[in-house]
């Protein structure tokens, strides 16, 4: 959520536009849910006001957040955010309501996200940060071709505790690769 425009990404069934603050209350189930939450680098939110207080841009910094919605619906169901850490290399980050779970809703979105970053903006290197424990999130990464390149110990103070962390990589040609497998072209996404 910085103040550079973004695009609004678009699939058949999904629509990626910047999150706003008053996305508060559809995201405050997301953020309040203590076991989605344990992975997360806070932990759970008590109110909505403190789910608002979150999406607001200063609290975001540099990151760019793309809500997750279902095409025509403008109900946030989480989001994919991406942060410029050096020239044409991001992180991204990505959580989804549970209710959400299950659909490739997170694998087309993060999909749609990497395909800005990687396809459109040209940048080279994707990367992702992720606790070992957090198994959904090694699985998606895996799925879509990300490699694990570094294990981090005792990385992060959390609500949890001191946590170490796992770095998975994805090049631009190896994307490039990924994305042309049938699956992947069966799901396929373009920005708009």
């Amino acid at each position: 959520m910085t103040t550079v425009a973004m695009p609004v990404l678009t699939s058949a069934r999904l629509v990626l536009r910047q999150v706003r603050s008053d996305d508060a209350a559809a995201l405050f189930p997301v953020l309040s849910d203590e076991a989605l939450m344990t992975w997360w680098s806070s932990g759970p939110h008590r109110s909505v006001e403190e789910t608002r207080t979150y999406l607001e841009p200063a609290a975001v910094g540099n990151w760019r957040s793309w809500a997750i919605t279902r095409a025509g619906e403008d109900i946030a169901l989480g989001w994919v955010a991406a942060h410029d850490r050096r020239e044409n290399v991001s992180e991204i980050g990505y959580i989804l309501a549970r209710p959400a779970w299950g659909q490739g809703i997170a694998r087309e979105a993060v999909a749609m996200v990497l395909d800005q970053l990687l396809v459109t903006e040209g940048q080279r290197r994707v990367f992702a940060d992720t606790d070992p424990e957090n198994i959904h999130s090694i699985g998606l990464l895996t799925s879509m071709g990300f490699v694990r390149e570094g294990y981090l110990r005792a990385e992060w103070e959390t609500h949890i505790g001191v946590r170490d962390s796992l770095i998975f990589g994805l090049l631009r040609d190896e994307w490039l690769a990924h994305r042309q497998r049938p699956a992947d072209r069966a799901a396929g996404s373009s920005a708009g």
